[in-house]
């Protein structure tokens, strides 16, 4: 009988550990903004997300509500967002806290999915 031992190797520093997540769906509900002690910009938002996705060779729809915040630029550019406008965020996935550990998306990037409407409001806020 053999016996299997796993080993775990370090990751060599080259290879630094990946968390960057991309979710399209739903503004679902858009918090005031607010602003940091220094003066930056801070809106917390939730993204609801629908779609089909391929598991184990089969069809999933797949439903859920990402808790989202965004800081700086993006949280400028979602203002011109209302609820139940289409997005696109990229961002990475962080603790909410250091007593909730419940994941939230650090946006850094949004995408107005749907019409010109949309566009034109996020154009007309970068040419304020």
């Amino acid at each position: 009988m053999s016996r299997w031992r796993l080993r775990l190797l370090p990751l060599p520093p080259e290879d630094k550990p990946s968390n960057l997540t991309q979710l399209s769906g739903r503004l679902l509900e858009r918090g005031a903004l607010r602003r940091t002690p220094a003066g930056i910009p801070v809106l917390e938002f939730t993204l609801a997300h629908g779609s089909t996705q391929v598991e184990a060779d089969s069809e999933r729809k797949v439903e859920c509500e990402m808790a989202c915040v965004a800081m700086g630029r993006p949280a400028q550019v979602l203002l011109a967002a209302g609820v139940g406008d289409g997005i696109r965020v990229t961002g990475f996935l962080a603790a909410r806290s250091l007593k909730r550990r419940s994941p939230i998306l650090h946006v850094n990037t949004v995408e107005f999915v749907e019409g010109t409407e949309n566009g034109i409001q996020a154009q007309e806020q970068d040419q304020r």
